[in-house]
């Protein structure tokens, strides 16, 4: 890898005018003087007033470090070089515009010269990630006096690690740049679930900090891939990345073509491969490879892509050479792979493989207080392709908050369902005008995308009890408790977990709890009649 020092112009130490400047330490210089120490690159900062001085520190570097490219960049502070907003600003919006290159360079910031101010602020933007890298520090000879070139190697360095702890002053800024990075991530929406919000923390740390595969499970439209998109962009933007995000439907990969189309083939080595393809995989090279529906992939090609990990290897379809590509991989699954582990659907070694971080997204039944700052991004994003702003009367919002947010409201499309409501409200809204009429017809239209056949009015599927209980346990049961469980029964027979049946049956007195346990509590009332979840949702469909 590349050697690259980041480093701020010492006014004073790194000056001098004639020839006897080489007669004194001179921090930056000194870095170059070392023979331990090679270094590819120095990009110098410096105010524009000390542009003259610069370049020739950049010019002495280029005398003892040949090899090294000396690269200016002026920075402004404006009027007041200790204003701390003002100098970390400057610096901020320095790194946020440089093209870092992790991948194929190593990174070291040099925080001994400069005013403290900016020392400090290099300090904070690494310990945000906005300027990734090392920190090092150089020091004058041991004797304290100045030495002459020929010395230097008297003088010394270290690579450091300082603590946040001493700074807490200033540590609210670091603050400011993880609420920045978890906003981003949610696309600037303000969602207001807790656990929500703490599952994008959680995935922040992780994005910025492990280059190791990502699993996030969930229901169809709970966001999978609008999350995965959102995190490359992160990774792109903090230098982790530089090639393309990929993505791709596993359960559009089927037949022959499967392994062709994520591991590429070689000309002619099937009917119809009349040129080489180079395959998903390769096109995702530095960059994400998102896996959707991971699940449905088979299980020669789930062999292939976990060779492709581990070795970050391959062989194309008809090749009899591999072929190497280093990406990051995010899975994406609504089913539960460890069920196909015990089904033979799914490989448990690849599992393993990309278990390492798991994410759960919640779906949006779950996030009922999420739904009203979604609607309002809803709204703005409609706004883009079709070049004109929509709003909700205030009547007609409230209407449809009422409904979206009511425990009756199944979302089973999730945010799916959502768009595609806003998306037919706007359209048909007089006047960019969203009216009460518009809202009514919407609640219809999705109350009737939400009935499945055998449910009637009331949403219970009719049951048979003895598709799940013994005849002799059904007969034994009181009148009362016999209607109860058929509608518990009916209730599972439908719902996809057991965490959305428990919402649906405690729906009233959930509401007045602080903490909520519907699934423990749905399962607590089957084991009374020896059944569970799984047992119900089997018997009922098979």
């Amino acid at each position: 890898m590349k050697r690259v020092l980041i480093g701020l112009l010492g006014t004073k130490l790194d000056g001098g005018e004639d020839v006897s400047r080489w007669d004194f330490w001179r921090p930056t210089v000194s870095l170059f003087q070392h023979e331990d120490l090679l270094w590819d690159r120095l990009e110098l900062l410096a105010e524009p007033v000390f542009s003259r001085l610069a370049r020739r520190v950049l010019e002495d570097v280029r005398q003892v470090s040949p090899e090294t490219e000396g690269r200016l960049h002026e920075v402004s502070y404006g009027k007041d070089p200790w204003d701390l907003e003002v100098v970390y600003g400057a610096l901020r919006e320095w790194a946020r515009g440089y093209e870092f290159d992790r991948e194929n360079e190593e990174y070291f910031i040099h925080i001994t010269t400069g005013t403290h101010i900016a020392q400090i602020s290099l300090f904070l933007l690494n310990e945000a990630g906005v300027l990734p890298g090392k920190l090092i520090q150089t020091s004058p000879p041991r004797d304290g006096k100045s030495k002459a070139v020929r010395d230097m190697p008297a003088a010394g360095y270290s690579v450091i690690d300082l603590d946040l702890s001493r700074y807490d002053a200033l540590s609210t800024r670091f603050a400011e740049e993880r609420v920045e990075v978890t906003d981003f991530l949610k696309s600037g929406i303000a969602t207001r679930n807790a656990g929500f919000n703490r599952l994008i923390e959680r995935i922040e740390k992780v994005a910025l900090s492990s280059k190791a595969p990502m699993l996030l499970t969930g229901p169809t439209g709970a966001g999978k891939s609008h999350l995965a998109r959102r995190i490359y962009d992160l990774r792109k933007q903090r230098g982790g990345l530089r090639g393309e995000f990929v993505e791709v439907n596993c359960a559009t990969l089927t037949g022959d073509t499967a392994a062709s189309a994520l591991f590429g083939h070689v000309r002619g080595s099937f009917t119809g491969a009349q040129r080489d393809r180079a395959g998903l995989l390769r096109e995702a090279d530095g960059g994400m490879l998102f896996l959707d529906e991971i699940g449905e992939l088979g299980l020669d090609e789930q062999a292939m892509l976990l060779r492709a990990l581990e070795d970050k290897s391959f062989l194309p379809v008809g090749a009899d050479r591999p072929v190497t590509s280093d990406f990051q991989l995010i899975a994406g699954t609504n089913r539960d792979l460890r069920e196909g582990v015990v089904r033979g659907r799914f490989r448990e070694d690849l599992l393993a493989r990309i278990h390492l971080w798991t994410f759960g997204l919640p779906s949006l039944a779950e996030r009922r207080e999420d739904i009203e700052p979604n609607l309002d991004f809803e709204l703005r994003r409609h706004r883009l392709p079709n070049g004109r702003e929509v709003k909700f009367n205030k009547e007609a919002r409230e209407a449809f908050l009422d409904f979206a947010e009511g425990a009756d409201s199944r979302w089973l499309g999730n945010f799916r369902d959502l768009n595609a409501a806003v998306t037919r409200m706007a359209t048909l809204a007089p006047r960019g005008r969203i009216r009460v009429e518009e809202v009514e017809e919407e609640i219809e239209r999705l109350r009737e995308n939400w009935r499945r056949p055998g449910e009637e009015g009331c949403g219970v599927v009719e049951v048979d009890l003895e598709r799940v209980l013994a005849r002799e346990v059904v007969d034994g049961l009181d009148p009362f408790d016999r209607v109860q469980l058929e509608y518990v029964v009916g209730v599972c027979g439908r719902a996809r977990t057991l965490s959305d049946a428990g919402r649906e049956i405690f729906a009233v007195s959930r509401a007045r709890r602080a903490v909520t346990n519907d699934a423990d509590r749905l399962k607590k009332y089957l084991a009374r009649f020896g059944v569970t979840f799984g047992g119900v949702r089997g018997g009922f469909l098979g």
